[in-house]
This record gives C-alpha cells, structure tokens and sequence, in this order.
C-alpha cells in the first residue's frame, strides 16, 4: 500500500428537502451571491426557484450566469469570474451537474486574485485564494460534488483537461435525489456509465490497496444492481438515493486510497478526446472506450482484469470480465461503439491525430503512439 493522505473538508447534506436547511449555512458566507446553472432545466423543474427562495429569505444579493454547456467551456468560467469580480461576490451557488459545478469550482479560485482560468487549468498559475462553493447537485455521474476537480475543454486549443486543488474543494454540497426525478433516461444511463468508469480509473491505477479494491467493486455491484431500477423507476425515491450516493462515493477518494494516484485516468482523456471533437455526451464517450481500453491492455493486465470481474461479475477469466461491462452498457442503451456515435472510417484519422497532438495517456498504463490507432479501431 502507498503512503496516502486523507483529507476531504466539504459538508455533505444528503436527503430529502434537504435545500430547506440552506439558510443556516449560507449567512456567515456573505451578502452577495454568484448564481451558476446550465441552461434552463432547473427553472423548469421548480430547483432554481427553490434555492433563490433560501437566498432571497437570507436577504442575498443574487448576481446570475447561466448557460453553461453540458460539456463546459473555458470561456464561460471566464465571463463567470468577471461577473463574479463585477458583482464583488462573496460566494458562489452552484445548481446543476458536473459541468456547472466544475465550472464553478474553477471560478471560485479566479476571483479574488484575478486569474484567467484556462491559465490555472495549464498549471501557469497557482490560486492563493478562493472564496466558498456551494453545490447542488441535479445529476448523479460526476462525484465533483465531493472532490477539488474540474474538467473543461478550451475549443481554441483543441483540449478537454481536467485540474483540481484543495482550494476546489465545495464547502458545502447538498444532496436531494428528488432533484435528479426529471433527469431523462439516456442521461441517467450515461451518469451510471461515468460513476462506473471513475471506479474503473481508481482500480486500475498503481498500487496494492485490496480494502480500496473492495470499496470499488461494491460501488460498481452497487450501481449494476440498481441501474434497471431507476432507470425504469426514474421517479423513486430509494432507487434515486442509491445511485446518488454511489456516483458521489465513486470520485470522493474512498476508491483510492493506498494507490499512487487517484486513478490511471487514460480512458477518460480518450473519453474527453471524443467530446472535444464531436461533442458526445460525456458518458457515452467513456462506454465506448472502455471496453476497447480494456481489450488494448488484456494481455499486460489480464490477472487484474480477471479480478475484477471474478468480484464482481463472478466470471473466470478477463474476456469474460470485459464482455460483461460491455453487455452491461448496451443494456442501458449506451453506445460500446463509435459507430453507434454515427462516426465511420473518415474520422479515425482526426481522432488519431487530436489524441496524438495532446498526448493522451494514463498515469499508470501509458499509452504511446502506436497505442492509438489500436484503441481507435477498437472503439469502432
């Protein structure tokens, strides 16, 4: 087992109408609010009311940027901060998935000093300071809602990269599976995909850590079990609660300790490859590779692989372990191929070429050149 720190500050209110205890929280933080959502879903659905009503009662000033993409940009944590400056925001509600929060956890960190954020993605500066985030999370997938990461892509470079700091982590994060029930079908599906997938990354980075491999199959055991429940079942509360849960254990550290690094986290920068050229869904790029990730290193890790699925498959040996994630994403309707993406034989050098110039790898299994036309027929 590698030496590990353990360190996770953010609050984590879990529950039904948990956003009613709001007020209690958000007083000592300031006046001024810096409200950050997507594009419209959550005033439909009734949650942007709901928290601007906890803000309003609390006599908070209440600056807004809406928007942001499901697969978010750099440009809109650029206009976010600046707004934020303008405003002189003391704080900031996030209300939304993965791609807000994100967004606003790299805002956070841009504010008081100012920074650009690309430039903080890019490691060129360190933030010395934040002010607080506060999450509400509407999408179970991501985990962000529990960690210091973010990923954005920057479309004028051509690079989806994710970045994090303890300065990111949210301070508090409020947790109601009643706001995922209008979250449609294939988006539950691909969230399901994501928490798996980040489980995945942490079980197949470096190091022995056998009670950190057990968490990780519980959680993936955890979310095969439930995922044709809810996704039949979209508005019941114990199978939303369940999935919520799972996505948020899934990247909250729990999976990593005693490992060298939070995870291998090679599929995903092939995931973000895919989003950044042709704007797939986040999850649906991660069911695809996968599976073709896996078959690429079958022979260099089958007694892992073989593991895995002995745990939680109870299958006998890695092509079986694969076969069986794979069938587990058709039958969500998830796509296990870039063909079902509507991509063909004229793409595959674009994609080889884009994974290339961003040198795409894992911390643990590296991937070299010639990895990447393999991985790419694969996928297709």
């Amino acid at each position: 087992m590698e030496n590990f720190t353990v360190y996770n500050p953010t609050c984590v209110f879990f529950g039904k109408n948990i956003i009613q205890g709001m007020q209690k929280i958000i007083s000592p933080l300031g006046r001024k609010a810096l409200l950050i959502y997507g594009k419209g879903s959550v005033k439909s659905n009734g949650i942007y009311d709901a928290v601007v009503k906890q803000l309003n009662d609390c006599g908070i000033t209440i600056a807004e940027y809406s928007g942001i993409k499901a697969n978010p940009v750099i440009d809109d944590a650029r206009k976010a901060a600046e707004k934020g400056r303008e405003n002189q925001t003391d704080f900031i509600v996030a209300v939304g998935g993965g791609s807000v929060i994100d967004t606003a956890k790299l805002v956070s960190v841009c504010i008081k000093e100012p920074l650009d954020p690309w430039d903080v993605m890019k490691s060129k500066m360190k933030p010395r300071t934040n002010i607080p985030v506060i999450a509400v999370l509407t999408l179970a997938a991501t985990g962000t809602e529990m960690n210091p990461y973010a990923v954005l892509q920057n479309p004028e470079t051509k690079e989806k990269i994710g970045f994090g700091m303890n300065l990111m982590y949210p301070k508090y994060s409020f947790l109601d599976p009643q706001y995922t029930y209008s979250v449609p079908k294939d988006q539950t599906a691909y969230g399901i995909v994501d928490l798996i997938a980040h489980t995945l990354e942490a079980y197949f980075a470096y190091g022995e850590a056998q009670l950190s491999d057990r968490f990780a199959e519980s959680i993936i055991k955890e979310a095969i079990e439930i995922a044709p429940l809810v996704i039949a079942n979209p508005e019941n509360y114990h199978y939303r609660s369940r999935i919520m849960w799972a996505a948020t254990c899934a990247l909250n550290g729990s999976t990593s300790y005693g490992r060298a690094t939070s995870g291998d986290w090679g599929v995903h920068d092939i995931g973000h490859t895919l989003s950044m050229l042709y704007d797939f869904p986040h999850g649906a790029t991660l069911s695809v590779a996968y599976p073709a990730w896996l078959k690429l290193q079958k022979e260099k890790i089958e007694d892992r692989i073989s593991l895995l699925g002995k745990n939680v498959f109870g299958t006998t040996n890695a092509g079986e372990t694969i076969s069986e994630i794979e069938k587990f994403f058709a039958s969500l309707n998830c796509p296990v191929s870039l063909k079902e993406l509507k991509l063909n034989e004229s793409h595959k050098t674009e994609i080889i070429q884009l994974l290339s110039k961003n040198k795409i790898t894992g911390y643990n299994h590296k991937l070299k050149e010639q990895d990447y036309t393999k991985i790419v027929e694969l996928m297709f």
